[in-house]
């Protein structure tokens, strides 16, 4: 899973495929407990991009993005965002919900 560090959003979510995006707060219980979710999952999905952004380091970037809560998951699709999810998510949930925009 790749650290958001401030680079250009755009790139970052216009490649080809999916680009799951990972809002969250080191503070934030629900993010806890979904991290080690979606980390197994990106050994397991190598043909989706996954990103995490801490809300609190990149708050512009949240808010631009029209962030309200946290965890959310912003799904991408060849640059275009095409799903979002808020809250804690099951693994199992997760992987249909990826397999839905393949």
């Amino acid at each position: 899973m790749q650290q958001y560090k401030g680079e250009d959003y755009k790139d970052l979510v216009s490649q080809k495929g999916l680009v799951l995006v990972d809002y969250f707060a080191t503070w934030c219980g629900p993010c806890k407990m979904l991290m080690p979710v979606l980390e197994e999952i990106s050994t397991e999905k190598t043909d989706t991009k996954f990103v995490k952004v801490d809300i609190d380091e990149f708050r512009k970037q949240a808010i631009d993005t029209g962030i309200r809560a946290v965890p959310t998951l912003v799904l991408y699709k060849d640059g275009v965002e095409v799903s979002r999810a808020s809250g804690y998510q099951p693994r199992e949930k997760l992987l249909e919900w990826l397999a839905e925009h393949q």
